[in-house]
């Protein structure tokens, strides 16, 4: 299968359903314009579908080698690294002060959906340097920022974090990793790190690791930890490269997919290192690299979904078996394709719906990062608290999504979809990780009922909240696009009365919202692409209103139809499961299991 970057899709919601031009105020956007994102992205999809997708799936049979702590990629893939940064795309969206395009994060993250879509093994390297980035840009000294960001902002050094020990994961209070203040400002650090992606490979000059560690005499638990800059090369004053620091890649996991990511065990032995912002705030520090990580995962299961969607689109056109239910389609032939069948038709449909539903979801959020920086305080306000709320939305449930498309593009293909020949069971392989890593869904699903649903008072949710219900009274009524409003407005009331249930029954006892959580973060993004998708359906009927011919807005309703008819209806669902508490979960003992 040939990848196609999903061009006219995001720059339908980024021209037309956000309208990006109308923030040519705020701080990012001076410069930006419609047409110009339009040949960005243009320009994108050309590197996505003739650069990097080329080596997607034998990337995927090679997968990564390691001998003595030397770690090279598939065939042509330093090459095409090479030639992804030669060409600027690691720097679209970073400060301009380091060496950046300083593009708003929204288009970031529209070249985002390219590159991992392409290949998701492959985007995680430029992904990881992107976050590392982040976090040194919004927390280190200048002097470091200076010293590290230029080059990794171009993407000619890596980037890692390092979270992630044999003995914790999700715990990282237990985090052993130790930090020796040495006489000129540096730290010798010590431990061991597992499940680091991109953690070595032969792509870049240099990776700068971002590590987890705990100081000489910090106390015990997360508020002991801080957050160091560990360089694989030392870099001299002048910014050559020196000697090799003490830390190595001991071996490389063998995954389930993935296979293009070199996923690496990482011993630091005395390494040198530098500490990154304030003593025992590498937690604090640490989430702006975990939080742009976990919307990078969103997009990435995402993105894998939009592939395994057109493999299977492909292949269902041109797959010859059976007879329509209702007689012959190509009676010359000695079979109909499978396209005649509803039930082929309801897995694509399925798929299609989700797909672009999340690549809105995607978008709305990244411009919610740019606007978090408007000089408007609330504008600024409400941006940070979105961003704060929909994180874990957008990751758990991009990823959960995105595994359920692969899977139903793998039953597509049927018998063929489960052997090697076919790049369904790939997809279906890299998605899996995206439900797992960075936080696990589960874990999302709590952070979002115990700490962004409570935060401020619950401000965030009572202002998406607002923000729906004047949005649907602005395009209520009759008309074409009714159907989707009101899709919306009941999903709205089932999310909202599910927050009230959390919030009577939560506090009360606490197994309530760990027992609710899961079921409740799928009200919740199936209500954000209710929001999407009626926003989408109001801009493509808009066009059909005013005579347009172009078949793509008359598609875009009806997969939006699909949505709110077939899909929507499932927030009933939820909202019935998650109200019937921890009683039915916690009473059998464990040994009844």
């Amino acid at each position: 299968m040939a990848y196609k970057a999903p061009v006219r899709d995001l720059t339908f919601i980024l021209n037309e359903v956000l309208e990006i031009d109308r923030y040519s105020n705020q701080a990012g956007f001076e410069d930006i314009s419609s047409d110009l994102v339009g040949q960005i992205l243009e320009e994108g999809a050309k590197f996505a579908e003739e650069v990097i997708a080329p080596i997607n799936h034998s990337g995927d049979k090679e997968g990564c080698h390691w001998d003595n702590g030397v770690v090279t990629g598939p065939k042509g893939w330093k090459e095409a690294y090479k030639a992804m940064v030669e060409a600027g795309w690691p720097a679209l969206s970073a400060d301009p002060a380091y060496g950046g395009q300083g593009m708003p994060a929204v288009v970031g993250m529209a070249f985002g959906q390219f590159t991992a879509g392409a290949s998701a093994a492959f985007s995680m390297y430029p992904g990881l340097t992107a976050g590392a980035y982040a976090g040194i840009h919004a927390n280190a000294s200048e002097e470091l920022k200076t010293k590290y960001l230029p080059k990794m902002a171009t993407g000619e050094w890596g980037g890692t974090m390092n979270l992630t020990e044999p003995q914790c994961g999700t715990d990282l209070g237990m985090v052993r990793t130790k930090a020796v203040l040495q006489a000129d400002g540096s730290y010798k650090i010590s431990g061991q790190k597992i499940w680091i992606s991109a953690g070595e490979h032969d792509f870049t000059d240099n990776i700068i690791h971002t590590v987890l560690a705990r100081i000489e005499g910090a106390p015990a638990g997360i508020k002991g930890l801080s957050l160091f800059l560990v360089p694989k090369v030392m870099v001299n004053d002048d910014g050559s490269l020196g000697a090799r620091n003490s830390l190595m890649c001991t071996g490389l996991e063998h995954k389930m997919g993935i296979h293009g990511n070199a996923t690496a065990v990482m011993q630091y032995e005395e390494a040198t290192g530098w500490l990154i912002g304030a003593e025992g705030r590498g937690m604090n520090n640490m989430f702006v690299v975990m939080n742009e990580a976990r919307l990078g995962t969103g997009l990435q299961g995402l993105a894998i979904g939009s592939a395994a969607y057109q493999a299977a689109l492909e292949f269902a056109k041109d797959r010859i078996q059976g007879r329509s239910l209702t007689g012959p389609k190509n009676p010359e032939a000695q079979a109909d394709s499978i396209m005649v069948h509803p039930d082929v038709r309801r897995m694509l449909l399925e798929a299609k719906a989700f797909v672009e539903g999340g690549q809105a979801f995607v978008l709305w959020t990244a411009l919610q990062a740019d606007l978090q920086k408007s000089a408007d305080e609330a504008t600024a306000q409400k941006a940070h608290d979105y961003m704060g709320l929909l994180t874990p939305v957008l990751k758990a449930y991009l990823t959960d999504k995105g595994f359920h498309v692969a899977s139903l593009g793998l039953q597509v293909h049927g018998g063929s979809g489960y052997t090697e020949h076919f790049q369904a069971s790939q997809y279906l392989r890299d998605a899996r990780i995206t439900m797992i890593y960075e936080g696990t869904n589960g874990i999302q699903a709590l952070d979002l009922v115990g700490r962004k649903l409570p935060a401020n008072g619950g401000r965030a949710i009572m202002s998406w909240f607002s923000d729906i219900d004047a949005f649907v009274a602005e395009n209520g009524g009759e008309g074409p696009v009714k159907p989707y409003i009101d899709g919306l407005a009941d999903a709205k009331k089932k999310l909202q009365e599910g927050t009230m249930w959390l919030m009577q029954n939560g506090m009360q006892n606490p197994d309530n919202a760990g027992a609710a959580s899961t079921e409740y973060l799928n009200l919740f993004g199936l209500t954000a692409l209710a929001y999407m998708w009626a926003q989408m359906a109001r801009a493509a009927q808009a066009h059909v209103d005013a005579g347009s011919e172009d078949p793509f807005y008359v598609t875009k309703l009806q997969t939006g139809r699909y949505f709110v008819e077939r899909i929507l209806p499932d927030a009933g669902g939820h909202l019935t499961k998650l109200k019937t508490g921890a009683d039915v979960l916690m009473a059998m003992p464990v040994e009844a299991f």
